[in-house]
């Protein structure tokens, strides 16, 4: 049709495309034209056909013909293409005639050849997400920098060497990742991006950040991972939902100043760090997760315990020598990994036995404070000879009966604790059967329980009555199922159930939306659901080791908040085990490159 419609040259130009190279199926574009998308990835594309750029233009075949049209046959009635996916071809060049598709709100050219783009593409300014990864782009034209319904911009894995300087003019945007180029700098209309919410820039070579990103107040995620930081500027710490910030691989000297209030994981490993100074830790206020490993940190200071929120600190790979006993009393910290450092004074049974044993030694060795403001001892005996720690209880608001092999929790313990708003629980190491039902009375309160080590079969319902708990550990009972009633703990942010009775992923996990780490190794699970999973957004470590995963299906690639995957010691042969060795971020990208057309 398109030899009536005037420009002669252009037409035949059309022609010779498509007989160099596939040409596009007709009943795809016949298909196209009703639902508005057109799939033509993965098809040895060196170029885009000319019928797709005139879609929304030609009259199809059938009008020329003739003949009678149903219902579902009116072309006069078809819609323009809102959808174009053109990944993995191998196209070097995109036509100006982009311009004719101006309806387009995704365009996909992620896994090609090209090392330019048109300045055509501006004109599509109904796009919403632009993929582009994986490609040879030395630069990017100006005119995209007017796209202003782009909400999702993917660059990564290119040449770019720098950024328009009006990028800052995509104030809708939300995501934008540069990761895996060539940037030196970033342009200082950068803060102008004010919509954005997650920043990767990781595997660059920036040595600074521009002071304008103070200006981006609803960034969660910041990734700056892999580049030549020295420095952090301190106007960061005006980014108030800023949550997650990776800096590992830099040259940072000092842990950065930065009081922003939301910030909850930081991960400074593989820097240069040699001193914990006072003033930047306790402008961590909010912080769950320190990621320190693989620097040069000789002293862990007492000024650690102003990190009342901390879970988690990984000291691996240090300089480190003592360790102030004062670290037992952070209400919160579950895990403490300190392998690779040169320890004195500790021995080494200890600390291999894990971080409940190592916190425990520590608290034998903090000093009672001479004087008590409750007028007694912080102990006192019962007649069951229990321990109850009343410091504990009242102040850190800590129930601990650990370590005993005990079948029951004594009724002395919660008496106790009444009428206190305890926050953690730790009953782990014990003989338990059942969840303790006395616990109930702390279901105003309770955020953690540690019910790790003991011989539970079946895990009551009553435990999903706790509507506060943000942690449960289950480790290392006889557990093959969870209650559906755990999706009612809408506040739960972390799971531990390695070493049970699983043989597959307990359905319930699946609608618990607010989880953020499941950690299910040393189980016999069998398969895990990608299309369940990727509900989970928040869902940042899911640990499967040593399972009976015959097969990983590639779409766990599309799960795309995990930032750590762990899958060895599975008897599956793909991925290979050199894949998964190479970390979670080439484990992902082999998954979605596996994912069929």
């Amino acid at each position: 049709m398109s030899r009536f419609k005037g420009g002669c040259k252009d037409s035949l130009a059309g022609f010779k495309v498509q007989t160099s190279e596939p040409t596009v199926p007709y009943g795809l574009l016949k298909a196209a034209r009703k639902s508005g998308q057109l799939n033509l990835s993965s098809r040895g594309l060196k170029e885009v056909p000319q019928n797709v750029f005139r879609l929304n233009i030609d009259t199809p075949e059938e009008a020329q013909q003739n003949v009678s049209f149903g219902a579902a046959d009116r072309w006069w009635e078809q819609t323009d293409l809102t959808k174009l996916l053109l990944s993995s071809n191998q196209i070097t060049l995109l036509s100006d005639d982009i311009r004719l598709l101006s309806g387009l709100t995704t365009l996909d050219l992620h896994d090609n050849q090209l090392s330019s783009l048109p300045s055509a593409l501006g004109e599509l300014q109904n796009l919403q997400q632009l993929r582009l990864s994986h490609n040879q782009l030395h630069s990017l034209p100006v005119e995209m920098c007017t796209l202003k319904n782009l909400r999702s911009l993917t660059l990564q894995q290119n040449l770019l060497e720098n950024l328009p300087e009006d990028l800052g003019q995509l104030v809708n945007l939300t995501e934008l990742d540069v990761s895996s180029n060539q940037l030196k700098s970033l342009p200082s209309s950068f803060g102008g991006l004010v919509s954005l919410q997650k920043v990767n820039l990781c595997h660059n070579q920036l040595s600074g950040l521009p002071d304008s990103l103070a200006r981006l107040t609803n960034v969660k995620l910041l990734d700056c991972s892999d580049n030549q930081l020295t420095e952090i500027p301190a106007s960061l710490s005006e980014m108030l939902a800023l949550e997650q910030l990776y800096l590992r691989h830099n040259k940072l000297r000092l842990l950065p100043k930065l009081p922003a209030p939301a910030l909850k994981e930081l991960y400074v490993g593989n820097n240069q760090i040699e001193q914990l100074q006072t003033e930047q830790l306790s402008c961590l206020s909010a912080i769950s997760l320190l990621e320190l490993r693989n620097n040069k940190i000789k002293i862990v200071p007492e000024e650690i315990t102003l990190l009342s929120t901390l879970t988690r600190l990984d000291l691996t790979n240090n300089d480190i020598t003592s360790l102030p006993a004062s670290l037992s009393l952070l209400p919160n910290l579950n895990v403490l990994l300190l392998e690779g450092n040169p320890l004195r004074g500790i021995r080494r049974d200890i600390l291999s036995k894990g971080t409940g044993e190592l916190l425990k030694y520590l608290r034998g060795r903090v000093k009672e404070e001479p004087e008590k403001t409750d007028g007694g001892d912080t102990a006192m005996m019962l007649p069951s000879q229990a321990r109850v720690n009343v410091h504990d209880i009242k102040t850190l608001k800590l129930l601990a009966y650990s370590d005993k092999q005990a079948g029951s929790i004594p009724e002395e313990l919660f008496d106790a604790a009444a009428d206190q708003s305890i926050a953690t629980v730790n009953f782990s190491k014990n003989q338990l059967t059942s969840v303790p039902p006395r616990l109930l009375e702390f279901q105003s309160s309770l955020s953690e329980i540690n019910l790790g080590f003991n011989r539970l079969i079946s895990c009551s319902p009553d435990i999903c009555k706790l509507l506060q708990l943000t942690h449960i550990d289950l480790r290392n009972n006889q557990l093959s199922d969870l209650p559906s009633e755990i999706q009612n703990l809408t506040k739960l942010r972390s799971i531990i159930l390695i070493y049970n009775r699983f043989k597959s992923f307990p359905d319930v996990l699946y609608e618990t939306l607010s989880l953020e780490t499941i950690l299910l190794a040393n189980n016999q699970v069998c398969e895990v659901d990608p299309s369940r999973l990727m509900k989970l957004t928040h869902l940042s470590t899911l640990d499967l080791a040593n399972n009976d995963l015959l097969n990983i299906p590639p779409e766990l690639g599309l799960c795309t908040s995990l930032r750590c995957l762990s899958l060895e010691g599975n008897p599956f042969r793909t991925p290979r085990a050199a894949i998964v060795a190479k970390g979670t971020d080439a484990l992902m990208e082999y998954l979605r490159s596996r994912i069929p057309t």
